[in-house]
Parts: structure tokens; C-alpha cells; sequence
């Protein structure tokens, strides 16, 4: 997936007239296939790596996957662009063999309390690696399935025919977007990455992660946030969940665009004041002390 994107962003710089190669570096949260996300530091860990070779001047460029980027950056590092957004929902992928099971396998916190909330019979199993080493995991489980990005399957053509939409989940934030970061510094390479800005992504993805901020919560929290523009409103999903999926809090509102810059604001207000301030004492007390 992190191969694919960098092609991505190689492929369109290209398209620009710019030449560059690719400098392949592994994340912590990829050499740790054990330990649970929130075990490992909560933000940061698909892009601490990648931040110290920039820094160090090993790459002009690095590619993430947004939704994992801390929504404070390093000192230094600034977001240069946010690629057009791909498909914001998660699939079930299921297993053929265990229809009946009771098992659902997930590493995100998020996906782990809204499935629950909804199917209060289930458990959770974790699962870690790349695509294809959980796609092969789910074959080969006692699991009913486990969950994926829609965007991350559809972008290496691995979506299989027996997945579901989860329609009624709602994402992480900026889930589906790809970000490019680069040293706060570096004015020819900020002005030639800028180009592969996409302005309604960009903005989309700024309000959900303003609203992740405002809450307090890292990449890995049980918060979700989803922000559509359709024509000159801007429709808002976003949720807080107890980690045992028991309680929840969503608000869905919509917004005229000339108030873009007070929507997190009043969205995270809402979820505060309708029983979200609780859950977020739950979350901060288990992932400090885990």
C-alpha cells in the first residue's frame, strides 16, 4: 500500500514535468506485528520513521496515508498535498467458511467499538500486517471477517467479491486521503508538490481532523469524522465510542460553506455536551495506562 502511494505521487510529479525515485523506509507500526496500535504510542507510529529521514535530509518527500498522521505535525514538517480523496468507507471482508462465527478481526479501535455497539455479541480479534498478509489471515481464520479501508483494497485492485460495504460505520478521519509532508524549509520543493493539491479534500479532511484535535484524540482513538461538501453545504458524520462499544455519541449536521471555520468547533462542542466528555475520560485513562 505505502509503495503504491509513493508510485502514486511519483507518477503524478511526473505528470508535472518533476523527476524523483523512491526511498523505501519501514514503520515502526509495520516492523511490530504483535503489540496492539495503542500499545505502541497511539499517534505517530506509521510516521515517526519517515519524519526522522526527512528531518535528517535522507528524503525531500514523504507519502502517508492521512488518517494515520498525527494532526499536530514534528516541528519543521509541513503538509505540502492532499491528494483527491479516494472511497471513505470500511468493508467486511468474510470468510466463506465461517459464516455463523461470532469473530470479527480489526486493529482499529474505532472500527472495534461501532462494530460492537451494533453487534453487542461479537468479539474482537487483532489482526496487523500488510493487505495481503490479513486478506490470507481471513482465509485461513475462525473469524466471520475482518475489516479494511474500501480505498486501500480498491488501490492495489485486491477487493474480493465476498466483502460488504459497512455504509453505516463511520470512517477515521481523512480516511482516503493521501498526504505528502516535506521540510517547512524547502521552498522548491514545496512549490512543486503544491501542484498535487485537491482544495476540496484538503478541506474536508482539515475539518474531520479539527474535530479529532479538538477531542483530544490520536490516530488511533475510538473518534470518527466524515465531511462531505454537496454543492455549497457541507454534511458532517462524526461519532465518540466507549471502547467497549456500549455508549455512543454521533452527530450528523449540515453546514453552509461560509461557515467551514466554526463547523469542528461546534461539532465537537455537540459531541462533548451529548455524553461524549465522559467517553473521552475512558479512553484517555486506557491508553495512558496501556
Amino acid at each position: 500500500m505505502a509503495q503504491w502511494q509513493a508510485d502514486l505521487v511519483k507518477s503524478k510529479l511526473a505528470e508535472k514535468g518533476i523527476d524523483s525515485h523512491l526511498v523505501f523506509i519501514d514503520s515502526e507500526g509495520d516492523q511490530d506485528l504483535v503489540k496492539p496500535l495503542y500499545e505502541m504510542g497511539v499517534t505517530g507510529v506509521f510516521t515517526r520513521t519517515l519524519d526522522t529521514a526527512l528531518l535528517n535530509d535522507r528524503i525531500d518527500i514523504a507519502v502517508h496515508s492521512m488518517k494515520d498522521v498525527p494532526v499536530i505535525l514534528p516541528k519543521g514538517i509541513v503538509e505540502l498535498a492532499v491528494l483527491e480523496r479516494a472511497k471513505t468507507a470500511d468493508v467486511l471482508v468474510e470468510n466463506k467458511n465461517n459464516i455463523n462465527s461470532k469473530i470479527i478481526a480489526t486493529s482499529s479501535l474505532r472500527r472495534q467499538a461501532q462494530w460492537l455497539n451494533k453487534f453487542p455479541d461479537f468479539t474482537i480479534d487483532e489482526i496487523r500486517g500488510n493487505v495481503n498478509t490479513r486478506l490470507n489471515k481471513v482465509e485461513n481464520s475462525e473469524w466471520k471477517g475482518a475489516i479494511f479501508a474500501l480505498a486501500g483494497l480498491q488501490r492495489i485492485d485486491l477487493l474480493p467479491e465476498n466483502c460488504q460495504v459497512l455504509d453505516w460505520m463511520i470512517p477515521a478521519p481523512a480516511q482516503g486521503a493521501i498526504l505528502v509532508v516535506g521540510q517547512e524549509n524547502n521552498i522548491e520543493i514545496s512549490e512543486c508538490v503544491s501542484a498535487l493539491n485537491d482544495a476540496e479534500t484538503a478541506t474536508c479532511v482539515k475539518l474531520e481532523r479539527d474535530i479529532l484535535r479538538n477531542l483530544e484524540g490520536g490516530c488511533t482513538a475510538p473518534i470518527a469524522a466524515l465531511v462531505e461538501k454537496m454543492g455549497t453545504t457541507y454534511k458532517v458524520k462524526a461519532g465518540v465510542y466507549s471502547l467497549n462499544g456500549q455508549t455512543k455519541v454521533e452527530v450528523e449536521e449540515y453546514f453552509p460553506v461560509e461557515k467551514a471555520t466554526f463547523i469542528a468547533d461546534i461539532v465537537s462542542d455537540l459531541l462533548r455536551k451529548n455524553g461524549g466528555e465522559e467517553i473521552l475520560k475512558e479512553i484517555k485513562s486506557f491508553t495512558s495506562s496501556a
